[in-house]
């Protein structure tokens, strides 16, 4: 038995396709499938079912590979040990981070991250909030940058900050005549959300207190992937949509206008950088943990008195 054939075994599980899995181990398929049968061979087991596409471990695989990933987890961690010893910050680190977040957060830390620490490579990708658990639950990712709590035990979240929801207002909306707004002041029908998937529409939704089948049909719907796209539409059609506090920061003074903030206690969100209880790559994650942090303002740093939004329609 090898940390190699261990390596394959993981990736196969993991994507659940031999092509797939020799592709991300940088091996030949006929090499991955020699060496996961060398194991299977050595072991007197069959840890995969080829019989199934995709193909799925046996009941006596599903223990041999949690077993693998422990085995590698510990080999990882050893060599962790030398770096920290070393006062070494290198390695590559796979981040996750929500659509909602990455325009925003990404451009205030990223260059200093990368000129402090040259020696990590970092892999960045925009998933929604379910695919970034998925990712982090099969170690696609190391690290997720998204909005908590998750309510997922597997899982170990480390508050950053919390961002205040707004309302975004055309000139046409009552609303854009207050200083400052309730819940009801928003009309859903004057409501334009993202699209389902977005951990963001569901806190919208329990902000604004409505629900869609509660709400007369428009003759125009438009449900977008992007803050900004939103940001447009009220702009040019009317209506309101809610954006989080970092979206704010290159608006325009005439977009400013359209601001309107929410009466106290105002809705947040919690965001956090979240990984596997029993993660690796402490030194690179604390790392980023640290200039983010640099970057926040100090009273988007605390809760306080501010209500902080579920993350679903409850």
């Amino acid at each position: 038995m090898t940390f190699t054939q261990l390596e394959y075994v993981v990736a196969l599980d993991t994507y659940r396709h031999f092509a797939t899995a020799a592709e991300n181990c940088f091996v030949t398929q006929p090499t991955l499938s020699m060496q996961v049968q060398k194991l299977e061979d050595e072991l007197g087991v069959k840890i995969f079912d080829r019989s199934k596409q995709p193909v799925v471990p046996t009941e006596i695989g599903e223990a041999v590979i949690r077993q693998a990933r422990v085995l590698l987890r510990e080999a990882l961690k050893t060599k962790e040990m030398v770096e920290e010893h070393k006062g070494t910050v290198a390695g590559e680190m796979r981040v996750g981070i929500i659509p909602t977040l990455a325009p925003y957060l990404l451009p205030l830390f990223l260059e200093n991250f990368i000129n402090k620490y040259p020696q990590v490579k970092l892999k960045i990708v925009e998933l929604t909030t379910a695919n970034l658990i998925y990712k982090l639950n099969k170690d696609l990712i190391d690290v997720g940058i998204v909005v908590t709590p998750l309510q997922d035990e597997r899982i170990f979240e480390q508050p950053l900050f919390y961002e205040e929801f707004v309302a975004y207002v055309s000139e046409s909306e009552v609303a854009y005549k207050k200083d400052y707004i309730l819940s009801e002041d928003i009309d859903f029908d004057r409501l334009w959300l993202l699209e389902e998937g977005h951990c963001i529409r569901g806190q919208i939704l329990n902000i604004c207190e409505l629900r869609k089948q509660n709400a007369h049909q428009r003759n125009f719907e438009y449900e977008s992937g992007s803050i900004e796209t939103l940001k447009r539409m009220v702009e040019h059609y009317g209506g309101v949509t809610i954006l989080p506090e970092l979206s704010l920061r290159d608006l325009s003074t005439k977009q400013r206008q359209q601001i309107r903030r929410f009466q106290a206690p105002t809705p947040i969100r919690e965001v956090s950088l979240v990984t596997l209880r029993h993660h690796l790559k402490r030194g690179p994650i604390e790392a980023m943990k640290a200039e983010i942090l640099a970057v926040i303002p100090d009273k988007m740093k605390q809760p306080n008195q501010r209500k902080l939004i579920d993350l679903g329609v409850s």
